[in-house]
């Protein structure tokens, strides 16, 4: 069995991620073995493990992207369990890469120890064959209410005999407080499975926290790895959670603008990273409550858990109106999966996966009607451009079939089988194929049918350019050696 070490954070949303990939990113360039493991994710932002073309798994886009970093095929068993959120109180569980129940959160709990068996079968499967196994966990393991059944935290720590490392955001205020307070409240046996803790996001002298470092070494007996700085390498690297959406913005004013609206349950919004990453593309993640720019050249809806529930949201926040005005002064739009779904005449959910609620009334611009269906599609595929005749790649995770004279024009196709469907005017695309706009040649050709030029940066090589930027950054602040000395 590989050595192992685990990140788990004084909170959610405090950097573990990308701190997993980046020492993911650094093992690999000193030649050691490394996979990236997380017990419990949850997450809308799914990835495909999996061979391109045949039935996959999903994990979270994270441990994709870890993956990536350690230089390794992603596989099902570097996420067992992906909490897929349906609702305020529900989601879909996805055990080794396949949906097992829709759960309500009070249901999750009780199912926990049969799933604790999977994470662990998944764990010894992982190790084969690597040297350093890097975990994340998920939330804190302060959630001392939720221990007796944790398999995220300290429930697996203590389960696999997995050394932690405690990570502290210092960029939302009270990281002593957090620290000092993880300590008071673990028991003595989970106690003793932290190592010591790192800062993470500080901006400005970091001897500056050279006090608070002692305070926290008087209080928890802890030793310090080190002060992480801000990163902003990271804005180059693909959201995981829902919740960095609140903070990314354009790319700045006089490019060209794309509007996507905020869905309640977005789905894969980092399809549009690469647009994003466009030097003349300002992408605008438009919130509920505002309107849609109106000097937006394309409007694009991305993916949704929840295509029902989020078309009832759409018409709420006016964006229909919106999309309809959009449309009259001849501006684009972009369908993406669930987003491909909306802009149809109906929805139809026959079999109520999600919900009460049977048939749902589409947007109207495609002329195409969708049917949910129990058996989800989930598989890595080669594809091609129907409209520029260009090599693609990218994956499908979607419940339901698409058709309708709009489909007779589709987008792409997927293994020479057609899919998607385009308005007659040729402005209106909706497909279900995810990473569409990944594809360099593609996303080119693209951009200058709108009269925007391209970057030279392939998307793929800024992504991996960032991971290198991150692992040499964490070279110099931490004290790798002592990490990886604590991994067992």
């Amino acid at each position: 069995m590989a050595r192992a070490l685990m990140l788990q954070g004084t909170g959610s949303d405090v950097g573990k991620s990308v701190l997993v990939a980046g020492l993911c990113r650094v093992a690999r360039n000193r030649g050691i073995a490394v996979r990236p493991f997380k017990p419990q994710n949850m997450s809308n932002n799914a990835a495909v493990a999996g061979r391109p073309g045949e039935p996959g798994g999903e994990i979270g886009r994270a441990q994709w992207l870890q993956a990536i970093a350690a230089g390794v095929e992603p596989s099902v068993h570097m996420n067992p369990v992906l909490l897929k959120p349906q609702s305020d109180t529900g989601a879909q569980v996805v055990v080794q890469g396949k949906v097992l129940v829709a759960a309500e959160a009070r249901d999750y709990q009780h199912l926990k120890g049969r799933l604790m068996d999977a994470v662990m079968e998944s764990w010894a499967r992982l190790g084969d064959g690597a040297d350093l196994v890097i975990v994340e966990g998920a939330g804190s393991p302060a959630e001392i209410n939720l221990r007796d059944r944790d398999i995220a935290n300290m429930g697996f720590a203590v389960r696999a005999n997995v050394p932690v490392v405690l990570v502290g955001d210092i960029d939302r205020g009270g990281v002593i407080a957090a620290l000092v307070g993880t300590h008071a409240v673990l028991d003595e046996t989970d106690r003793v499975m932290i190592g010591g803790y790192l800062i993470n996001k500080f901006r400005g002298d970091v001897s500056l926290f050279d006090d608070g470092i002692a305070a926290i070494g008087e209080r928890t007996g802890w030793p310090c790895f080190g002060v992480v700085p801000w990163l902003k390498e990271c804005v180059r690297l693909p959201s995981e959670d829902s919740v960095a959406l609140e903070r990314l913005a354009g790319s700045g004013p006089g490019m060209m603008k794309i509007a996507v609206p905020m869905l309640d349950r977005i789905a894969n919004f980092d399809d549009l990273d690469p647009l994003a990453g466009e030097d003349n593309v300002e992408v605008v993640f438009v919130p509920p409550g505002r309107a849609l720019p109106r000097d937006a050249a394309l409007v694009v809806i991305p993916g949704s858990k929840s295509t029902i529930g989020d078309l009832a949201r759409f018409r709420e926040n006016g964006w229909d109106r919106d999309l309809k005005a959009h449309r009259e002064r001849g501006g684009r739009v972009a369908g993406l999966c669930g987003g491909y779904q909306m802009l149809g005449r109906v929805v139809r959910d026959p079999h109520g996966i999600e919900g009460c609620e049977r048939n749902a009334v589409g947007l109207g611009l495609l002329d195409v009607e969708t049917v949910l269906e129990p058996e989800k599609t989930v598989r890595n595929v080669a594809a091609r451009s129907v409209m520029f005749d260009l090599p693609l790649e990218g994956y499908e995770i979607h419940l339901g079939q698409t058709a309708g004279p709009d489909a007779a024009r589709p987008v792409v196709t997927i293994g020479g089988a057609p899919d998607g469907a385009t308005s007659a005017d040729g402005k209106v695309f909706g497909t279900y194929l995810h990473g569409l706009f990944a594809a360099d040649a593609f996303r080119h050709a693209f951009l200058a049918e709108l009269g925007v030029q391209a970057s030279g940066e392939g998307h793929r090589a800024r992504v991996d350019n960032a991971l290198d930027a991150i692992a040499s950054r964490l070279e110099d602040v931490l004290d790798i050696d002592a990490l990886f000395a604590l991994a067992r």
